[in-house]
């Protein structure tokens, strides 16, 4: 009787040590509730002149915060639309949504993008994104950031000569 109530005791004990170190070890976003950014309950932004050619919808759908250092928007282009001349310090992801695009890395052919393919835009590499000089494209950004909060370093805009292939 006195060897199973020991058992029981040590066992007692080697489960609340094992809690206690579990609990140590969580995740502190454990307690975090799951949240839902209602549909259009953010404002679109209109692409500044500075960073786009033409005209170009931001819709956001996250900002960076202390979970996921990465932030997503919905970027619509209309026809011959485009970015500028940009890198990411961390990277990025393209996700064309809808529609016809292109993008090019500097230095490289243009490149046609249409819905369902995947963009990967790595950490300095120059390049620009828009659409395609007949179709508006829609694609999701989803972009790495710095602990500084930097996540893309603005460059010159694509000339007209450069959007066409010239």
């Amino acid at each position: 009787m006195l060897k199973n109530t020991l058992k029981v005791a040590l066992c007692a004990a080697a489960f609340d040590a094992a809690v206690a170190m579990a609990e140590s070890t969580a995740p502190s976003n454990l307690a975090a509730k799951q949240q839902i950014a209602r549909a259009g309950s953010q404002a679109s932004m209109v692409g500044p002149a500075a960073n786009f050619t033409g005209q170009v919808r931001i819709d956001m759908l996250w900002p960076t915060d202390g979970g996921l250092n990465t932030s997503g928007a919905l970027v619509t282009f209309e026809p011959g639309a485009r970015s500028a001349w940009h890198t990411h310090p961390v990277g990025q992801r393209l996700v064309v949504h809808s529609g016809v695009g292109l993008t090019q890395e500097w230095g490289k052919p243009i490149q046609e993008i249409r819905p369902g393919d995947v963009v990967y835009c790595p950490a300095g590499v120059k390049h620009w994104h828009g659409a395609a000089p007949t179709t508006a494209m829609t694609h999701l950004a989803v972009t790495a950031t710095e602990a500084d909060g930097n996540n893309v370093n603005w460059m010159e805009k694509v000339s007209d000569d450069q959007y066409s292939g010239r």
